[in-house]
């Protein structure tokens, strides 16, 4: 699909880069992203997530996708940038200590309780990329949208018998947070 989509596009040295989240990176989770340059101040970005495993009896399990269409400042792929971002994936969390409410959402639920479900979402963002080298760069963008999930609910992080089923939330809050490692072509 990336490729009909970019197709025509003729593509040349430093229009192209592969990339890797440091945060996702701490966090255990397997992520990638690519970005290719459209015009000189235009350029699409497509990351995706995977955390598949359990850590000691914490679950936070979850896919992501979120593509990404960016305008630069100066040139492409390179010093200040803003971008339209959409979202989506699956994710199975629970006993998970985190102790804060933020816009409505109680994060203190996971601890005691496990969610399963999927969400889609939009939202815009800024970021600032650094030339490191002749092919190295480092991006840092934070991102602030809305997210609907549906999910059910489990009374423990490994119970199966359901608390609730198709239970939906709005989330509004951050929804891009990155600290990139870019290798351009």
């Amino acid at each position: 699909m990336f490729l009909l989509l970019f197709g025509s596009v003729a593509l040349r040295a430093q229009d192209v880069a592969v990339k890797t989240n440091l945060l996702y990176d701490a966090a255990l989770t397997v992520n990638l992203g690519a970005e290719v340059r459209l015009a000189p101040k235009w350029s699409f970005d497509l990351s995706g997530n995977l955390n598949a495993w359990d850590v000691n009896s914490h679950k936070w399990k979850h896919w992501l996708v979120q593509p990404e269409g960016r305008y630069w400042f100066c040139e492409g792929l390179q010093g200040h940038f803003v971008g339209v971002h959409a979202l989506g994936g699956e994710y199975n969390v629970g006993n998970v200590d985190l102790d804060f409410k933020m816009l409505g959402t109680d994060f203190r639920n996971l601890k005691d309780k496990r969610y399963q479900g999927w969400f889609a979402g939009a939202g815009i963002a800024y970021g600032y990329s650094w030339i490191l080298g002749k092919h190295w760069n480092f991006e840092a963008e934070i991102g602030l949208g809305w997210i609907y999930t549906r999910y059910d609910v489990y009374p423990c992080a490994k119970c199966g018998t359901k608390h609730a089923t198709g239970k939906a939330h709005n989330y509004v809050g951050p929804t891009k947070a990155a600290l990139n490692l870019v290798y351009v072509f």
